[in-house]
């Protein structure tokens, strides 16, 4: 049986195309996926389109079922939710996530996907990467009750932690974003909002997702002696300063990185990837999460779009791409 798809491929750093691809035939054990609709990671996806991934770290950025090679062609995503066409009768009709890239089909491992909850529509199941970042975050920073706490940057991660951070108790949260239209995210999120100049001090924790030098320097501005910044941005090949003067020292700041790659050091001894997703998965049963998507388009529009998406042209949070049905 002949087993055709379409797929997003980025022929050289900004020129994608759509092209076809044959599919393997299913081994046992292997799903057959119908795509429902997938999400464009616009920070790290942004990156990749403009060829900024350093070849320092090719390796690091392989996504799960990355076909080609940085800076190109290569075909790139990780946040895909569809429909368990062929597979174990446990999956079969099921909906699902699965970390592949842009593709109308494909055909994984049964163990590569994860049933999506019933209350959670695929729609928003495309959110189940960045959400999964912002647990292995909070996981990594571990806040306690009553911190006072500044997330810096509000885009698909920083509001993402946010939207987790508002179901804690006691805890001081701003959303702090130099777009001053970032606002009605934070009210839907149900948390504070904050211009960086107007942002309150005296943090114990400051997340940083704004992927700029203006952003972590500002991140280190509002912690109290002995605060931490959990840096979450992805910076490439871009090199940026780091203010380690004035009182990072006397005030014994941290400055620490998260990288959703790993589970978190203090859960990796009894959380393992799997859980950390389904969790994720889990907590997308809030219709909050709702807003963290702001644009939406046809599978066959994606290039078009990458392009406005990579060059700034084409703002918001996460952007959907949507299959057809055949």
């Amino acid at each position: 049986m002949k087993r055709v798809a379409r797929a997003f491929w980025l022929k050289s750093p900004g020129q994608g195309e759509i092209r076809d691809v044959r599919l393997p035939e299913p081994g046992e054990g292997d799903v057959v996926v119908r795509s429902l609709c997938s999400g464009v990671s616009r920070g790290t996806e942004s990156l990749v389109f403009r060829g900024g991934v350093p070849e320092s770290q090719y390796a690091a950025m392989r996504a799960p079922f990355q076909e080609g090679e940085f800076p190109g062609p290569v075909k790139y995503g990780y946040l895909s939710v569809g429909v368990v066409e062929e597979g174990p009768a446990r999956l079969l009709g099921r909906t699902v996530f699965c970390l592949h890239p842009h593709q109308s089909r494909y055909v994984v491992p049964a163990s590569a996907v994860t049933p999506v909850p019933e209350a959670v529509p695929a729609g928003r199941a495309v959110l189940a990467g960045t959400v999964e970042t912002a647990v292995n975050a909070l996981w990594d920073a571990a806040p306690l009750v009553g911190d006072r706490i500044a997330v810096v940057g509000a885009g698909m991660i920083g509001g993402s932690v946010a939207a987790l951070l508002a179901r804690y108790p006691g805890v001081r949260v701003q959303l702090v974003d130099a777009d001053p239209a970032r606002a009605a995210l934070a009210e839907a999120l149900g948390v504070d909002f904050a211009l960086p100049e107007e942002a309150l001090g005296g943090c114990d924790l400051a997340v940083h997702a704004s992927a700029t030098e203006a952003g972590l320097t500002r991140s280190l501005e509002l912690l109290a002696p002995e605060g931490t910044v959990l840096e979450l941005s992805w910076y490439g090949d871009r090199r940026i300063s780091v203010p380690l003067g004035e009182a990072f020292h006397s005030g014994r700041l941290v400055l620490r990185g998260s990288q959703v790659g790993r589970v978190a050091e203090a859960r990796r001894s009894r959380r393992s990837y799997a859980d950390r997703l389904a969790l994720s998965l889990d907590l997308l049963a809030d219709p909050v999460f709702d807003a963290l998507i702001t644009g939406e388009c046809a599978f066959d529009e994606l290039p078009s779009a990458m392009t406005r998406i990579a060059a700034g042209e084409l703002p918001g949070l996460c952007h959907r791409v949507v299959y057809d049905a055949s």
